[in-house]
């Protein structure tokens, strides 16, 4: 069978489609036939070699895929052959102080399908059971495959973690990303009033679409200066900031009085300058969000199979053109998701 392959890490030249022996499924394992798979900016973390990992080399990337259940191991219960389903990346050890507590994405050995051990971008891919959610009949693969780290990561981070509600101004940076554009719908969804920033007029009327009132050209205009004109010199009660370094001083100057900055990823970089003093003067807080838990994941892909939330897709590209689609993230071409179909499906 085919997967797609780092041969190393560094530049998109270590991307392969390659020849790989097919899994067998381990006990508590399934193996899917893979109908599509996503990209997310981890693949290129990884493929960059930025994730903190050392991994064995060939690795097998992707956390996102959706398809049919080829084969399950001798102890699986939850998922039979045929079944359709979506990969969920995230696994938790089940034993640890936070697991216990119900918080698996808190686990002291957390790790993700494609980033601490192989993915799924491949035609057949074991993953264990437990990582399996059920998809509906109408939904398509590519929908099915680029939905959940996405739509599940802005959940936790605005819904769970982040308490937004009803009323509250919400900015969120990069919204035509697989985040930003799950974290404008879902803030919309949630009655709040959204703010968006974005690169292109493309990208504003796209964000203007999914439920943003107000769209900011980060090109044009500094976003902080614009929404302190927009908002009477208030400020927005949260931003979602993703991008990290390049962003967060103007996100932290983006908030009102006892405002929160939200967080999932630094795609610009880890280590920003901060105003210490505007955090403490202001009282505001940043609240770190990593994926969801099982219980948010169904609550979030539940609104996006009945079509309350839409999945936005910029490409849809065979496995063997995974590079092009690392390229389209890297140069932030598009709206919405990167997906991904084995050359064999079409």
């Amino acid at each position: 069978m085919k997967s797609v392959q780092f041969t190393g890490h560094g530049d998109r030249d270590v991307i392969e489609y390659a020849d790989v022996d097919r899994p067998t499924p381990g006990p508590e394992e399934a193996v899917v036939d893979v109908k599509a798979g996503a990209l997310n900016h981890v693949d290129v973390w990884t493929r960059r070699g930025l994730a903190g990992t050392d991994l064995a080399m060939p690795h097998t990337p992707g956390c996102d895929a959706a398809g049919v259940v080829d084969a399950v191991g001798e102890r699986v219960e939850r998922v039979e052959p045929g079944d359709r389903v979506a990969v969920w990346a995230g696994s938790s050890c089940g034993d640890c102080e936070f697991c216990r507590d119900g918080e698996p994405t808190m686990c002291v050995e957390y790790s993700l399908l494609g980033e601490h051990r192989p993915g799924v971008h491949a035609e057949y891919a074991a993953v264990p059971a437990a990582n399996l959610v059920g998809v509906p009949e109408h939904v398509d693969w590519e929908t099915a495959a680029s939905a959940p780290l996405a739509f599940g990561t802005a959940w936790r981070m605005l819904i769970e973690r982040g308490d937004v509600t009803a009323g509250e101004d919400v900015l969120v940076l990069g919204a035509s990303g697989g985040v930003g554009h799950a974290a404008v719908q879902i803030a919309d969804h949630a009655g709040a009033t959204v703010y968006a920033t974005g690169s292109s007029e493309t990208k504003l009327d796209a964000a203007r679409e999914l439920g943003a009132t107000h769209a900011i050209d980060y090109e044009r205009e500094a976003f902080a200066d614009r929404i302190r004109s927009l908002t009477d010199r208030r400020g927005v009660d949260v931003v979602v900031d993703h991008v990290g370094a390049a962003t967060w001083q103007d996100s932290l100057a983006s908030l009102a009085k006892g405002g929160r900055v939200l967080t999932c990823g630094a795609t610009t970089g880890p280590n920003p300058e901060t105003s210490i003093n505007r955090i403490f003067w202001n009282q505001l807080q940043v609240i770190g969000s990593t994926m969801a838990t099982p219980a948010e994941l169904d609550r979030v892909l539940e609104l996006v199979w009945d079509g309350t939330f839409e999945v936005r897709t910029r490409a849809t590209l065979p496995m063997s053109e995974t590079a092009r689609g690392h390229e389209l993230l890297e140069n932030r071409g598009g709206v919405g998701k990167v997906a991904l179909v084995p050359d064999s499906e079409l």
